[in-house]
């Protein structure tokens, strides 16, 4: 997954408040995994071992409270007077920030309710090895990509570039052999489409399936320009590509003629991977978006990974450490306050959690980094005069896990492919998990494993709800038993297990979303506010917050 977000996705939005209530391992199991999984794991395992852990991350009491209109009084002397506020501390408001600086700049506060900032690109860290806790990799950029292969480059991950400009990327920081290996009736095999055991129909259809993305890389419209590529705002808005937004990618794939077992999983662990949701909930642009938009050309490999223990914790810290003196971690917005029509200014009211001493900005300008669909909460009067429909922007809700191990899993068979950076099991409802030590290149010992498990149902409301509605332990029970079908020693091999719910962890490419005009709506300064995030793209990639974060950076400069 490599999606990014920022402070409000603290909200679970979800009438109900959190409650703990009592579940058996069977309904549990059943809740996440299926009836027929719970039905053997129950009768083939005890699930009572247990290590320590616990639930980690946002501040979902006092993230309710400044949704519902915390009413905050700012005393005189603590207010302050800046030229810009960014309001959420993800890649997009962090990337504004590298910009201004970049610039010169310096007359900005950047407002971060957590802690930490980054969002889904935050990472953690234990005595085993630094880990992520959402996005894990960036792929290589195009030549065409100028200021985020500036910052590789201010990042030393650069040995130079080729002949046509595309950025050479030291060999230590791409993703390691092996990549990617699946989990299929008891054993492993190298990479993500399943071939053991393909027929030849299957075999013909993933041929077939490989035609129709060599069409889309190869495809251009009047201009020259791209059907697919990254940022999105790069691609083709012609009738003939945009078409494809009107429809899911299951129906698109229906349409084709595909309907080979294999070749619709792949599919939608794609979907699953990169949006949270399943073939059926994707719009077809965005699922062949996937397949298309980092191929250059007709027969070349999708872009390679740049990736770190921490996954994109480490592009987060780097983006941090250059405004660290302009960050202000650990105090959430309650109120942004645009001034009377046809004057200038907006007020930006800040609440410290810890403290619940209130602050305030007199800013001549706000960046609005948070997730779009929360401006409606914070920023007074966009109910009344609102220039778009917020709530078109819908989030799905992830839950990430991260368990350190005191030994690595060991191969049940010989024949069995090894231990990859990313390993998936074919029949989980989950994605498997990442090991944050690959790129180490020592292959034994103590390990971190990162697991991720979107929540991929029709109704994203009804999602958040069984999410926050389950405990660590059920969390837990839930990942242990799902990755003892593969590894059966998993229980006694594991030390501890963190867990963080994220309740809206990243935009939905839902049909008719992405070329629907609503995004292009909302690139639209509201009364001195530029909004900034990768919902403005439709993708949650780190690159669309990094192009957002410089456009609204740019508006202010110009």
């Amino acid at each position: 997954m490599n999606s990014v977000f920022s402070v409000a996705h603290l909200f679970p939005l979800y009438p109900c408040k959190l409650f703990s209530v009592k579940f058996t391992r069977r309904e549990i199991l059943t809740a996440f995994l299926g009836l027929p999984f719970a039905i053997a794991a129950c009768k083939n395992s005890s699930g009572t071992t247990f290590p320590e852990g616990e639930i980690v991350g946002a501040n979902v009491d006092f993230g309710h409270k400044l949704r519902d209109g915390l009413r905050v009084e700012v005393p005189q002397d603590k207010w302050e007077n800046i030229g810009t506020a960014i309001v959420g501390g993800g890649v997009a408001g962090l990337t504004a920030a590298w910009k201004f600086q970049r610039e010169n700049y310096k007359d900005f506060v950047l407002l971060e309710l957590e802690k930490e900032v980054g969002g889904t690109a935050r990472s953690g860290a234990c005595a085993v090895s630094a880990y992520p806790w959402g996005a894990h990799y960036l792929p290589v950029p195009f030549a065409e990509n100028t200021e985020l292969i500036t910052l590789l480059d201010e990042m030393h991950l650069l040995e130079g570039r080729t002949g046509d400009r595309a950025p050479i990327v030291a060999e230590q920081y791409l993703c390691r052999e092996p990549e990617e290996r699946v989990f299929y009736k008891g054993r492993w095999y190298e990479g993500l489409y399943l071939r053991a055991g393909a027929s030849e129909e299957d075999t013909r259809q993933l041929s077939e399936f490989q035609k129709q993305v060599d069409y889309w890389v190869n495809w251009r419209d009047k201009k020259g320009t791209r059907a697919f590529m990254v940022p999105v705002e790069k691609c083709s808005d012609d009738a003939e590509a945009t078409a494809l937004d009107k429809i899911s990618f299951a129906e698109w794939l229906r349409q084709k003629g595909f309907n080979s077992e294999r070749l619709l999983w792949y599919c939608d662990y794609a979907c699953r991977d990169d949006y949270g949701l399943t073939i059926g909930q994707t719009s077809a642009w965005a699922g062949l978006f996937y397949f298309c938009s980092r191929v250059r050309k007709t027969g070349a490999e999708s872009q390679a990974f740049i990736t770190f223990p921490e996954g994109n914790g480490r592009f987060v810290a780097h983006l941090r450490d250059v405004s660290n003196s302009n960050i202000r971690a650990g105090l959430g917005v309650a109120q942004i306050v645009p001034s009377s029509e046809g004057a200038s200014g907006v007020d930006v009211i800040c609440l410290d959690p810890q403290t619940n001493e209130a602050r305030g900005f007199h800013a001549k300008n706000v960046i609005f980094s948070a997730p779009v669909f929360m401006a409606p909460y914070f920023i007074r009067g966009f109910r009344e005069q609102a220039a778009f429909d917020a709530t078109a922007f819908e989030h799905n809700a992830w839950w990430v896990a991260n368990l350190t191990l005191k030994d690595r899993p060991k191969p049940r068979f010989k024949q069995d492919f090894p231990l990859a950076w990313d390993n998936v099991l074919y029949e989980s409802p989950s994605l498997g998990y990442v090991t944050a030590t690959h790129q180490s290149g020592v292959d034994y010992g103590k390990t971190v494993l990162t697991y991720y498990y979107p929540m991929c149902p029709d109704d994203f409301q009804t999602a958040r709800a069984k999410l926050f509605s389950y405990d660590w332990k059920h969390l837990a029970e839930v990942c242990l038993s799902d990755l003892e079908r593969a590894h059966p020693e998993i229980r006694l091999l594991v030390e501890r297990i963190d867990i963080m719910r994220w309740g809206h962890a990243m935009i939905s490419p839902h049909p008719d979303f992405i070329w629907s005009g609503i995004r292009a709506k909302a690139e639209q300064p509201f009364r001195g506010i530029h909004f900034a995030h990768s919902d403005l793209s439709g993708i949650a990639l780190f690159e669309e917050a990094f192009y957002h974060g410089l456009r609204a950076a740019g508006e202010i400069l110009k």
